[in-house]
């Protein structure tokens, strides 16, 4: 095992005193029997925006400011390394426009290490109390330093120090030694104190070449449509079969 790692025996109880226990005789929740019923008026090809950006803009602001939905910007990053091992994780967007759309991390972390060999990568915005997904294929590559910096400065000043505190996907030996390294930083940088930008984190931009945007129905005969980036810079809107 890596040094860091920790065995867990078959024999290990949980210890965490906020920890509740589960009682073997309550029955586990069937997933085959969890039904949800979606909505009747769909998605057409007539109601979509020029562009997959002003669709998403249109969409977005719906899920925030009409449906009020917990961190609409929240959406799951996939990757694959050189191998073709994937690997996902939720981030949330940061930015978007024509350009793409923007999410920031360790340059250090696994997601930055597989974008280095393979920079296909798939955001999912899943907006289930909408009964909504977007989907968005591209390709990521980096911010400038000087975008980066403009961002981090936005960042609450705990966040800023966390950036610096965590080398993200690496193994630690105990909370407690993130927790010291945090305090650390907070000392050499009290509130109000500009802190520096890290310069092993930074910036993503995906620029689209897809955008699927799907729509629940009933019967579970969902809408789909896609648009697909042409050679010309123009859009292509075609509808998959759900």
């Amino acid at each position: 095992m890596p040094d860091g790692g920790r065995r867990i025996r078959q024999d290990d109880r949980v210890t965490d005193r906020d920890a509740v226990p589960l009682d073997p005789a309550e029955p586990v929740p069937d997933p085959a029997a969890m039904r949800k019923h979606y909505r009747a008026e769909g998605l057409a090809e007539t109601d979509l925006a020029a562009t997959p950006v002003e669709q998403f803009a249109r969409w977005f602001r719906q899920a925030a400011a009409e449906a009020h939905l917990f961190e609409p910007n929240a959406m799951i990053v996939s990757t694959a390394d050189a191998e073709g091992r994937p690997s996902s994780r939720t981030v949330l967007l940061k930015q978007f426009d024509e350009q793409g759309f923007v999410f920031y991390t360790n340059y250090d972390s696994r997601k930055a290490r597989d974008l280095a060999e393979n920079p296909y990568v798939c955001l999912l915005f899943p907006w289930h109390p909408m009964a909504r997904q977007v989907i968005v294929t591209g390709v990521a590559r980096r911010t400038g330093r000087d975008e980066t910096a403009a961002y981090f400065r936005t960042r609450p000043h705990g966040s800023q120090l966390g950036a610096w505190a965590s080398a993200q996907s690496s193994l630690i030996a105990t909370r407690a030694d993130l927790d010291a390294s945090y305090a650390e930083l907070a000392a050499r940088y009290p509130e109000g104190e500009q802190v520096p930008v890290p310069p092993n984190w930074g910036g993503f931009r995906v620029a689209p070449q897809a955008v699927e945007f799907w729509q629940g129905r009933e019967n579970r005969l969902h809408d789909r449509l896609r648009y697909v980036a042409e050679q010309d810079g123009s859009w292509r809107v075609e509808r998959l079969s759900p």
